[in-house]
C-alpha cells in the first residue's frame, strides 16, 4: 500500500500546472506578419501568371522574356541597348545591393522594358551609390516584378524557350485582369521581323573619347590618337567605344542608316560594327549593302554581337532565332584556332547558322554550352566578328585581347 503522503499522477501535474508562471500558462501572442501585397503580374503567353510585388514604375509592358545568368552589373544590363523590347529575368538574388550611378550605364535611356526578381530589391551597401535601384528605375519608367519564383519561371525559360509576356504593375487600387494581359502577350508578334535598331540608334554622328574607368580618376579622354575607327550604331554599348578609345583609337559614331561612301568619307583605318537588339535579317535590309561596300573596301572590319550577325548576312551566311537565346556574365567559348576557352558576357536571341557559311568564310568560335556559332573571320581579308560581348560589361575581360586584334590588323599587323 502506497504512503499516504504520495499524490496521484493527476495531483502532480495539477501542483505543476499551479506553481507555472503567466508565460508558461498563457503564451504570449505572436505578431502576423503583414502579408506581401500583390500588386503586380506576369502573364506569358501561355496562360502562365505569377503575382508578386510591383517595383520601380506602375505600368504594363509587353516584350520577350528572358533570363540572364550574370552575378554582377544589373545597372549595366538593363542599360544595354540589346535588351530593347526584352524583360530581363534575373537569377541572381542581389539586385540593388551596390545601388545606382550615372557611371554604371550603357547608353542613357535604358531600352529594356522591365525586370523579374526573386527577392525585394537589396538595400544599397557600396562607396559608389549614388541612387536607389527602386528610385533610377522609376526615373527611367521601368517597371518591375519582386517575389518571383524565378527558378521555376528561368526553367519554363530555358525548357520551353524565350516567351512573349506582359509585365504589370498595378496602381493603388487598380485591379489586375489576368485574362486580359494573357490576351495581349499572345497578341504581340515577338522580335522576328523586329528592325530595333533604328530605335536605338544615335540620330546623328558624334566623336567619343572617353576612355576605361579607373577608380582614382574615373573615365579618362584618349588625347593622342593613333588611328580613326568609324563605329556604325546599330544600339552600341559605351564600354565598347571606351575600349577602342582606350587602345588610341579616334571614334566617329554614325547611325545605323548611314551609307558606305558617309563612312568612308572620313578615311578611317578600320570600321566597327556594334552589338545591337533585333531581327539581323530585318535590320540587314539597309544594313547588309553598306557592309559589304565596306568590306570590299578592304579596311579592317570588326563587328560584335547584331554586327557580327549582319556582318555574316552580307558575306552570304544566314540567321535564326534561338531557342531561348545566350544571356549572362559566364558563358565558355572555346577559340578553335588558339584551343583557349574564354567566359564571356552574352546576350542575344538570334544566332548565325554554321552550316549557311559560305567558302572562305570560316568558324573560329563556338559556345561550349550548346555549340552555337560565336565567331567568324573572312579569309584573305582583314574581316572577323564575334557574337559575345569583349568589353565585359558587365563580365570577365577574358576577350579583351578582340580590340587588340583589330588594331593590330589597322596597323597593318596580321
Amino acid at each position: 500500500m502506497a504512503p499516504a503522503s504520495r499524490k496521484s499522477g493527476a495531483s502532480v501535474r495539477a501542483s505543476e500546472k499551479e506553481r507555472a508562471s503567466p508565460a508558461e500558462e498563457t503564451p504570449a501572442a505572436q505578431p502576423i506578419p503583414d502579408q506581401p501585397v500583390l500588386n503586380a503580374a506576369l502573364a506569358l503567353a501561355d496562360g502562365t501568371v505569377f503575382r508578386g510585388q510591383g517595383v520601380g514604375a506602375e505600368g504594363t509592358v509587353v516584350a520577350e522574356l528572358v533570363f540572364n545568368t550574370a552575378m554582377t552589373g544589373y545597372q549595366e544590363i538593363m542599360t544595354d541597348p540589346s535588351y530593347a523590347a526584352q524583360i530581363v529575368t534575373f537569377t541572381f538574388p542581389h539586385v540593388g545591393n551596390v545601388g545606382t550611378n550615372p557611371e554604371d550605364i550603357e547608353t542613357a535611356t535604358p531600352a529594356a522594358k522591365g525586370l523579374v526578381m526573386r527577392a525585394a530589391i537589396t538595400e544599397p551597401s557600396n562607396w559608389r551609390s549614388a541612387q536607389h535601384l527602386d528610385a533610377w528605375l522609376k526615373s527611367h519608367g521601368l517597371v518591375g516584378i519582386a517575389g518571383i519564383d524565378t527558378r521555376r519561371l528561368t526553367r519554363r525559360l530555358r525548357d520551353q524557350g524565350a516567351a512573349n509576356a506582359v509585365l504589370c504593375h498595378a496602381k493603388p487600387g487598380e485591379t489586375i485582369d489576368e485574362a486580359a494581359l494573357v490576351k495581349q502577350a499572345q497578341a504581340w508578334p515577338g522580335l522576328e521581323g523586329m528592325d530595333l535598331a533604328k530605335e536605338v540608334t544615335c540620330l546623328q554622328t558624334y566623336a567619343w573619347d572617353e576612355t576605361a574607368w579607373s577608380r582614382r580618376d574615373g573615365y579618362g579622354r584618349m588625347t593622342a590618337p593613333k588611328r580613326k575607327v568609324v563605329a556604325i550604331d546599330y544600339g552600341a554599348k559605351r564600354n565598347i567605344l571606351r575600349s577602342l578609345a582606350e587602345l588610341g583609337c579616334e571614334v566617329t559614331v554614325v547611325p545605323a542608316s548611314t551609307s558606305a561612301e558617309d563612312v568612308l568619307r572620313h578615311e578611317p583605318d578600320g570600321i566597327f560594327l556594334s552589338n545591337g537588339p533585333g531581327d539581323p535579317a530585318a535590320t540587314g535590309d539597309y544594313a547588309v549593302p553598306v557592309i559589304k561596300a565596306l568590306v570590299a573596301s578592304g579596311k579592317p572590319v570588326f563587328g560584335i554581337c547584331l554586327g557580327h550577325q549582319m556582318l555574316a548576312l552580307a558575306l552570304g551566311a544566314k540567321t535564326g532565332k534561338m531557342h531561348h537565346g545566350h544571356h549572362g556574365a559566364n558563358h565558355p567559348v572555346k577559340d578553335f584556332e588558339t584551343g583557349t576557352v574564354e567566359i564571356t558576357s552574352q546576350n542575344h536571341g538570334f544566332e548565325v547558322l554554321e552550316s549557311s557559311l559560305p567558302k572562305g568564310v570560316v568558324a573560329t568560335h563556338k559556345s561550349l554550352f550548346d555549340g552555337c556559332l560565336e565567331g567568324i573571320r573572312l579569309e584573305g581579308k582583314p574581316v572577323f566578328s564575334v557574337q559575345y560581348h569583349p568589353e565585359a560589361s558587365p563580365g570577365p575581360r577574358d576577350s579583351h585581347y578582340l580590340f587588340e586584334r583589330f588594331v593590330k590588323l589597322m596597323d597593318g599587323q596580321t
